[in-house]
């Protein structure tokens, strides 16, 4: 069966009503349903299986014609039979027990995409008029398929942040915001033939992003031969937890990445426990933020790292470097104390500078993440080849400060794709050339030595000061979340450095012997 790429749907949702009301449609449900004894996160994961029978259903009927008419045989995504249609067709007790043969049969697939989606997928709507209420009233009514948002994506990332916010737990999830991840693949540009991974991929935000950017630069040459490459392990990512990676798999598929028979693109494994074996053109991430292993400790097996550490970030930014070819590309988001942690963070931050082009430093603002006050950033590197000379690889930092006096909140004012404009066009703005782009209010680059005279190799740069206008005309519900946003940063950074404390047999050690690999 040919994995002919596919465009985004060009379907819409059938009332156009937006994510946030078909999350409170779906939540509403949710509440009914615990009434039932169905958990939340049950509820979430039988929603998951239904959506994605339901989607992968509208992505046939639209591209299988279009297929069609250009000669090319499209694969099913899933079996006739075990479809949708399937369900819609029946009631009552025999809707029950046909969802659950659909469960056992398409988990039944070892070794495949869609084997890996199902894996143990159980029914947990054993209500015959509840679950039927579901497929036919909350999910058939509507298009699933978007081109501008991941609807089940950010469907399913809301029902777990009210679930979350419901069990007042910190499970709100860092979810990436999408204007941000799209900005981020605008500015590192990838390339027709490139590896691309992430190895703490969540939901598949980045890895459907960057391929939707190749659609819609190559186009009709991703039915070359690299083009065909990207259906079979060329965008790939790694995650933890099972039940996010079956999301990011769903979503793979419904856009057009891999094949329901073929080898599943995401590998679910800690991507801290061991050194890689594969590397790659791009690594884009947002890694979890916390502490330590799976265990609470340090990775003191990972003798390729600079530095032992139980900073989970600092982990990750050395596992990035490590996965990433010479000349490789990265765009990490990272938590503000990855910029100025002391001990292993300094040794890191020193060995980055010199191994790496670190060239872009974006100061994200606060109220844009689903978990509140999380102040974060977003760091841009390119892995230098094997050095001939003592000169480190990084010789300026050029810092963009979209934090100061920049006010956003989920709600009264959300981050849209237009508000990065301006970094992304200052990012390019040296035409390829990092050190020769153009300086402004907000952008500003420091030198290495700048930087490594700075104590403890502080990369915690600011820009602008604070200009105080802005809050003169922002709303006291803005204000108020902002001292609320403050508040929970302060809790979370106490939390962390409890955690830590907890954690922590010995205090970091200095630099391990690193083991330098060939790419």
């Amino acid at each position: 069966m040919s994995t002919t790429p596919t465009k985004p749907s060009a379907s819409f949702a059938a009332s156009g009503e937006d994510t946030s009301t078909l999350v409170n449609r779906l939540w509403s449900y949710c509440e009914l349903l615990r009434h039932s004894g169905v958990s939340t996160l049950d509820y979430v994961e039988q929603l998951t299986y239904l959506l994605f029978l339901k989607m992968a259903d509208e992505r046939d009927k639209i591209h299988r014609p279009m297929a069609e008419k250009r000669g090319i045989k499209l694969e099913r995504l899933v079996p006739e039979g075990r479809d949708w249609p399937s369900l819609m067709v029946r009631s009552a007790e025999p809707l029950v027990e046909h969802y659950e043969h659909i469960l056992r049969d398409l988990g039944s697939r070892p070794g495949t995409m869609l084997g890996e989606v199902f894996l143990k997928a159980q029914n947990k709507i054993h209500e015959p008029a509840v679950l039927e209420r579901l497929v036919k009233d909350l999910i058939n009514p509507y298009s699933w398929n978007r081109t501008d948002v991941d609807l089940k994506g950010d469907a399913y990332e809301g029902l777990l942040q009210r679930g979350a916010e419901d069990r007042k737990t910190g499970a709100g999830q860092y979810f990436t915001p999408r204007p941000l991840i799209d900005a981020m693949v605008d500015c590192i540009q990838p390339k027709l033939g490139e590896r691309i991974t992430d190895p703490a991929c969540g939901t598949g935000g980045f890895l459907i992003a960057a391929y939707a950017y190749l659609l819609e630069h190559y186009g009709d040459e991703l039915f070359s031969d690299a083009g065909r490459k990207l259906q079979s392990g060329d965008i790939t990512g790694y995650e933890l937890v099972r039940e996010t990676a079956r999301l990011a798999l769903m979503n793979m598929l419904l856009h057009g990445i891999g094949s329901s028979e073929g080898r599943p693109l995401i590998t679910v494994q800690d991507s801290l426990a061991k050194a890689p074996e594969r590397f790659y053109d791009i690594v884009l991430a947002n890694p979890p933020f916390g502490v330590g292993s799976v265990t609470g400790e340090a990775y003191t097996s990972r003798t390729d790292f600079w530095a032992q550490t139980t900073n989970k970030q600092l982990n990750f930014v050395q596992h990035i470097v490590n996965l990433l070819k010479s000349d490789g590309r990265a765009a990490i988001v990272l938590p503000d104390n990855v910029l100025f942690e002391g001990g292993a963070g300094a040794e890191i931050r020193r060995r980055l500078l010199d191994t790496c082009n670190v060239h872009t430093l974006l100061r994200l603002p606060t109220g844009i993440f689903y978990a509140n006050g999380v102040k974060a950033n977003v760091l841009f590197l390119d892995k230098a080849r094997a050095k001939s000379s003592d000169r480190p690889a990084t010789e300026q930092l050029w810092v963009y400060d979209f934090r100061t006096d920049q006010r956003f909140t989920l709600k009264q004012r959300p981050l849209r794709r237009e508000h990065l404009d301006a970094f992304v066009k200052s990012f390019h703005s040296g035409n390829g050339d990092y050190n020769n782009r153009i300086a402004n209010d907000r952008f500003q680059p420091y030198s290495y030595d700048q930087l490594v005279k700075r104590d403890k190799v502080n990369l915690d740069l600011t820009v602008l000061q604070g200009s105080g206008t802005a809050k003169a005309i922002t709303s006291p519900e803005v204000i108020a979340q902002e001292i609320v946003d403050d508040l929970e940063t302060a809790l979370a950074e106490f939390s962390a450095i409890a955690q830590a404390l907890k954690v922590s047999r010995t205090p970091d050690v200095g630099p391990s012997a690193t083991s330098e690999h060939e790419v």
